[in-house]
């Protein structure tokens, strides 16, 4: 093989997923390959062109910038050597997402979508496991990342990780936070126990709080170091647990079903939409009717909202999704089992996490009103039985501690979807304007 040969094989063989392509197909690709050279500001094609060829850099880097029209939001994005963009040209005749212009004098390695089709036939064995692994690859992009040995993975995790941090801690949102909440507690210290203004002479002061919060002898029973503060705590926290969990499992295939399947949607979306406005304090007697004890009905009524959060969000995740992608991975061969566990559920991702936010929230309102209308322990009860005895202090304490507790669950659901979509922003780099 000629040095030629040999450097156009060096860049295709580096490029995600060609890793562990054999050399024969290898060679045919880096053959088949044409080289082109572009200057600084060389246009490689125009948003809404059709996609007809794959790139690989070879030298210089790439922008791709999205069309206002058809991609507004989606962030620009730089291809560097060894890496590949257009994947588009799988799909016939896919118009183009971006506009990809060379930031650098470049040289890039054309293949024609068509003939990296037809080179992949040739090897029956080989390039079915290829098509598996491009449509995959088309919507669990994850960057490089996910082909490295796990220990670079976690040391680039944590790297990040950390680098983020000190970029946020350098930045004026904490500062800004610590700011909101300074102007918080002042406004209620000033309002009830300085000025003393007449709509919150009943409201327990700023200081009377804490002084419960904190004491080891609190007056009505409940503080920081009570255990039956702890009790109320965790018993919310399990049927917050057991009611997200049922909707996650649930609300998510649902919904995965009722923007993917058109005959399960227009079984299903009619009774869905029926039910969803019902606000979950109605199904109160039919709750306590229906289920035995008074644990199962909190549960059940936690449930409903969150499980319509959730399955709504994983709907318009699936409804999100540009069919190039489904296209591609079609003419790649890939089953309909397999599109829809590549291609469907990775792409609905981000909104799947976005509604398991919302529905984490709603769940926690419903917990608190389920508790005030049927419970013994939690924070809801907690915050009821409080108002219904005067214990003004500990109802503000059992509402501060539930605005602590359902911030911490939503971040929680809101780190496990930042790393689990981490490859979300490198989309756009690897795909070239799918």
């Amino acid at each position: 093989m000629s040095e030629i040969m040999l450097l156009r094989r060096d860049v295709i063989a580096h490029a995600l997923p060609f890793e562990t392509l054999s050399e024969t197909l290898l060679a045919q690709f880096a053959a088949g390959a044409e080289e082109i050279r572009l200057p600084a500001g060389g246009v490689v094609y125009d948003a809404g062109s059709i996609s007809d060829d794959i790139y690989f850099v070879q030298s210089g880097a790439i922008r791709l910038e999205p069309d206002v029209q058809t991609a507004a939001g989606l962030p620009v994005q730089i291809v560097r050597p060894r890496e590949a963009f257009g994947w588009t040209a799988l799909a016939s005749h896919a118009a183009r997402r971006n506009r990809a212009v060379a930031v650098t004098p470049a040289t890039l390695l054309r293949l024609s979508g068509q003939n990296f089709v037809t080179m992949l036939g040739s090897d029956q064995r080989e390039g079915q496991a290829m098509r598996e692994r491009i449509a995959g690859a088309l919507a669990d992009i994850r960057g490089q990342a996910v082909y490295q040995p796990a220990p670079a993975r976690r040391a680039e995790g944590l790297g990040l990780a950390m680098a983020r941090a000190a970029l946020w801690l350098r930045s004026p949102a904490p500062y800004l936070m610590l700011l909101g909440y300074a102007l918080l507690l002042g406004f209620w210290y000033v309002a009830v126990q300085v000025l003393k203004l007449p709509r919150f002479n009943e409201m327990p002061g700023l200081t009377d709080v804490f002084q419960e919060w904190f004491s080891r002898n609190p007056v009505y029973g409940v503080s920081l170091f009570t255990p039956v503060y702890y009790q109320h705590i965790l018993v919310s926290l399990r049927r917050i647990f057991i009611a997200f969990t049922l909707a996650t499992v649930l609300g998510v295939p649902t919904g995965l079903f009722m923007g993917w399947s058109k005959t399960f949607r227009e079984y299903v979306f009619p009774v869905f939409e029926l039910l969803r406005p019902i606000p979950p304090l109605a199904w109160v007697p039919l709750a306590i009717i229906m289920l035995p004890g008074s644990e199962l009905p909190i549960i059940y009524l936690t449930f409903l909202a969150s499980f319509f959060a959730t399955a709504l969000n994983a709907m318009l995740g699936v409804k999100s999704i540009d069919p190039v992608y489904v296209q591609a991975a079609n003419c790649l061969g890939a089953s309909q089992a397999r599109v829809f566990l590549s291609v469907i559920v990775p792409g609905a991702l981000p909104y799947i996490f976005t509604g398991l936010q919302i529905s984490v929230g709603v769940a926690w309102f419903s917990l608190v009103a389920a508790e005030m209308v049927s419970g013994q322990f939690g924070l809801g009860y907690l915050i009821n039985t409080s108002y219904t005895t005067v214990q003004y202090t500990t109802m503000v304490i059992a509402m501060i501690t539930l605005g602590i507790v359902g911030y911490a669950s939503s971040a929680l659901v809101r780190l496990v979807g930042n790393w689990l979509l981490g490859w979300h922003k490198r989309q756009f780099a690897l795909e070239g304007g799918a």
